[in-house]
């Protein structure tokens, strides 16, 4: 109970924290994320369990932001941290993406699931959370594809802490396929911001940029060093960005004075973010170019 109570302040601080003034974010949107490919066993042992075997989507909400002007535009899909889709965050990244020339979407995995967040360490990583969260990114590619103002072919994913795992996790080779997705429909390149490199596979499918600090103490910097041994120069290309001195969450402009947060050290640095921003700005512009 105490618990819940110290987390419930620790989220209204991070709250009250966000600009006051927030910048247009775009319209909310409702989608259906990626329904899931259940076969003959997974429904044999969902009847085992008690469970009626369903592969129906869920219904997502996000934020639709897009450039002047008739397209067709590359698109960036953004997935949030363990945190939720926070206000200025939402601004934030809409504002630099569709000024970069991109249709953005910020999809919300929690608001239509009742989540307040999902930064406990057994829940950050937690399988059934992260596949929901892969399906809700892979139902904001199927939507954005069918916009006549969005070229298919080039929509990118970024994700930040929980968010960048996911980006990972979606660029990685898969034995596999667990949701549907249309023929052909896939991201073209993904970007993680300070993600749990340990949870990828050793090779990635699509080119993938990881930008972290040095000090992150959440998503550890050398776990990325040791994926990019592993891969010795196989797959996809894949460029690690260590920023020195960088905590996580480097580019939250709210965590200017750092706090501790489930035990964890989250500390804005301007100088990590204006060049994570660049570097994602230079990796899109190559990746998303026709």
């Amino acid at each position: 109970m105490r618990t819940g109570i110290i987390t419930r302040l620790i989220l209204t601080v991070l709250a009250t924290f966000e600009i006051i003034t927030i910048a247009s974010a775009g319209d909310l949107v409702k989608f259906d994320n990626a329904p899931v490919i259940m076969g003959r066993l997974q429904q044999q042992r969902a009847r085992e369990r008690g469970e009626t075997p369903t592969n129906n989507p869920d219904e997502i909400e996000g934020y639709l932001s897009r450039p002047d002007g008739p397209g067709p535009f590359p698109a960036v899909v953004y997935l949030h941290g363990c945190s939720g889709l926070l206000d200025n965050t939402r601004s934030r990244m809409a504002e630099l993406l569709t000024g970069w020339g991109y249709v953005s979407l910020m999809v919300d995995s929690f608001t239509t699931r009742g989540i307040e967040h999902a930064c406990e360490a057994e829940t950050v990583i937690r399988q059934d959370v992260l596949r929901a969260r892969q399906r809700d990114a892979l139902g904001a590619l199927s939507y954005l594809a069918k916009l006549p103002y969005v070229d298919p072919r080039r929509i990118a994913v970024v994700g930040s802490s929980q968010g960048g795992i996911v980006a990972l996790q979606l660029a990685s080779t898969h034995s596999a396929d667990y949701f549907a997705v249309p023929d052909g429909l896939r991201f073209r390149a993904a970007v993680a911001y300070y993600p749990l490199c340990a949870l990828a596979t050793d090779q990635l499918t699509i080119p993938t940029t990881i930008l972290i600090g040095a000090l992150d103490d959440w998503s550890p910097a050398r776990d990325c060093e040791l994926l990019m041994e592993r891969r010795a120069g196989k797959g996809a290309r894949v460029k690690l960005t260590i920023y020195p001195g960088a905590y996580h969450a480097f580019d939250a402009p709210n965590l200017a004075e750092g706090m501790r947060l489930f035990g964890h050290w989250l500390k804005y640095d301007a100088n990590a973010a204006s060049r994570s921003i660049q570097d994602m700005h230079d990796f899109l512009a190559t990746e998303l170019n026709e």
